[in-house]
């Protein structure tokens, strides 16, 4: 009976933090600096999700830094998203084998 509690208090807050923001605010947000403040705050949430969990989600966060700047860079060359995860991915996997004869 408690997981289901639990379960129903989930999606109770999950519901009411989609469903507030567009009840209280109907009319279109015209302060430019407001409008453009909430245009970054999902690239902003993203990236402090993810950045951390691409620095420890390997054996040493010198090879997490490396996958990620290698990902920097062909992603600025204008590969696609499959060559930056595949070079990001044997990046990371090639300084793990270095790392481990060192």
């Amino acid at each position: 009976m408690n997981i289901y509690i639990s379960i129903f208090a989930m999606a109770l807050t999950t519901y009411l933090i989609r469903m507030l923001p567009l009840t209280l605010f109907q009319k279109k947000i015209k302060n430019r600096f407001l409008r453009s403040f909430l245009t970054y705050v999902p690239c902003a949430c993203l990236t402090a999700m993810t950045f951390p969990s691409i620095l420890y989600s390997t054996n040493s966060l010198i090879s997490g830094l490396i996958g990620f700047l290698v990902a920097i860079v062909v992603s600025l060359w204008g590969k696609s998203l499959v060559m930056v995860a595949a070079c990001s991915c044997a990046a990371v996997f090639l300084t793990e084998q270095i790392l481990c004869f060192l």
